[in-house]
């Protein structure tokens, strides 16, 4: 990848997202901004409430409208977020065309691959919006080789024993 800087957390465990959050209050403690953009996850108010007190530093956006996770929703629900979700990958180009932020944390964006609501050439369309002093965290359960091949950091979380 020629800009920016790309990280991803992927894998089956639980703690992706919690590590991708660490790393964006890391970032926001030394005086960058953060936006958070999560997909395909159910609401969760607790954790929502917690992140958006830490406003202005760290942002965060949720496209989607219903309550549910999406692997709850029927197919018809599906289709509506569906649209829901592709407005946050425009609203994720918008935010790194006009370098809104020093860090966007693109939460569960590898999940949009495996349900083919975004394509690979659309996830490199948002890598190389991507200033050079912008960083970019991805995360997802499975990273496809072209993503590997993109990020400048890949850590794998998995359950050793739960």
């Amino acid at each position: 990848m020629d800009r920016g800087k790309l990280q991803v957390y992927f894998g089956s465990g639980r703690g992706k997202t919690t590590a991708a959050l660490g790393q964006a209050i890391r970032e926001a403690s030394g005086g960058k901004t953060v936006i958070i953009i999560q997909f395909l996850k159910g609401r969760q108010p607790e954790q929502i409430s917690f992140i958006q007190r830490l406003e202005p530093e760290i942002k965060l956006f949720r496209f989607q409208r219903r309550e549910a996770a999406f692997e709850e929703l029927s197919p018809k629900e599906r289709e509506e977020e569906i649209m829901s979700m592709k407005n946050g990958l425009s609203f994720a180009k918008k935010v790194l065309a006009t370098g809104e932020c020093d860090v966007l944390v693109l939460d569960e964006i590898l999940g949009l691959l495996d349900y083919g609501i975004a394509t690979l050439p659309e996830i490199q369309a948002l890598l190389t919006e991507a200033s050079d002093g912008t960083e970019m965290i991805f995360t997802g359960i499975r990273i496809c080789p072209e993503i590997m091949e993109w990020a400048d950091l890949v850590y794998q979380i998995s359950a050793l024993k739960e």
